[in-house]
């Protein structure tokens, strides 16, 4: 009783937020656990199958081109965002006029809905009416006017290509956000050091945002497992399911087949692939910093 009096307001405060967090987060993870152990089309009672539709997984030749066109897509935008970003911060972290503009117009392709985004770059990048080709083709380079999208190996270079350009402004952001907690002092003691800004950038930049390199690589981590829109836009994981990527494939599978279970076992898989490979980044991350340390 005397923890609660000492912390019962604490707890009153965090209620609501702990409720909504467990409705909508927990909650709907838990119901997918028990329908990816069941056979059910979405109508009727479910039927308990045990770990089967798991084990079709490893087995579903569509299932291992969605988590290979996933994983493409993560290594290619983690390459392209988080550098660039990094970057495009330190651009915008300057003091000059018309830089107010400039954060708001990068930031401008964050708040586009991800199906408009898909809908600006099919006429960018489709192979027959893009303006990619349609460009490369006028000016006698046809022979470079490849399948963007739509094919059987660009696809998700392509996709990644387009969800670098639209979380550029949001990561660059947080960067940004982190450069400005910088303390000017420092680069003035390295600058009366003889420091060169390469060497400032070295030693003091990058070293004091680890953490926000930590944060934005865990977000682009998560943002490249669960696209959706982008890719159905762009491909709707055509031809044949050859663009598919994890979280599409368990769209069609569930609404479009009717196989609910089998498409929340896609699902669950999907989930326990962001942990995997956010925990393994971030244990690499640990084991970096103690090395160095």
């Amino acid at each position: 009783m005397r923890w609660f009096s000492s912390n019962g307001k604490k707890i009153v405060m965090l209620l609501p937020t702990i409720l909504v967090y467990l409705t909508y987060i927990m909650m709907p993870i838990v119901i997918a656990i028990y329908y990816s152990l069941t056979n059910f089309s979405g109508i009727g009672t479910p039927k308990y199958v045990g770990m089967s539709n798991y084990q079709r997984l490893f087995s579903d030749p569509i299932f291992l081109i969605a988590l290979k066109n996933t994983f493409i897509i993560l290594v290619v935008t983690i390459a392209i965002l988080i550098p660039g970003a990094f970057l495009l911060a330190l651009l915008l972290n300057k003091k000059a006029k018309g830089v107010g503009a400039l954060r708001a117009i990068n930031y401008s392709p964050s708040i586009i809905a991800p199906i408009m985004v898909g809908l600006i770059w099919v006429f960018i990048l489709d192979p027959k009416i893009g303006l990619i080709n349609s460009f490369l083709t006028k000016i006698g380079l046809s022979s470079l006017a490849f399948d963007w999208i739509g094919g059987e190996t660009l696809t998700p270079y392509s996709v990644a290509i387009v969800q670098s350009w639209q979380s550029l402004g949001y990561i660059a952001t947080i960067f940004l956000a982190g450069l400005t907690l910088i303390p000017e002092e420092l680069y003035e003691a390295a600058d009366i050091d003889g420091a060169s800004k390469f060497h400032q950038l070295i030693n003091i930049t990058i070293p004091l945002l680890n953490e926000t390199f930590k944060l934005n690589t865990i977000l682009v981590i998560t943002l490249c497992f669960k696209i959706f829109e982008t890719v159905l836009q762009l491909t709707n994981g055509g031809p044949n399911h050859l663009s598919d990527v994890l979280v599409t494939y368990m769209y069609s599978t569930t609404f479009t087949s009717g196989e609910y279970g089998y498409g929340m076992s896609i699902a669950v898989a999907s989930l326990i692939a962001t942990i995997l490979f956010a925990g393994a980044f971030l244990g690499i991350h640990t084991l970096g910093r103690r090395v160095n340390n």
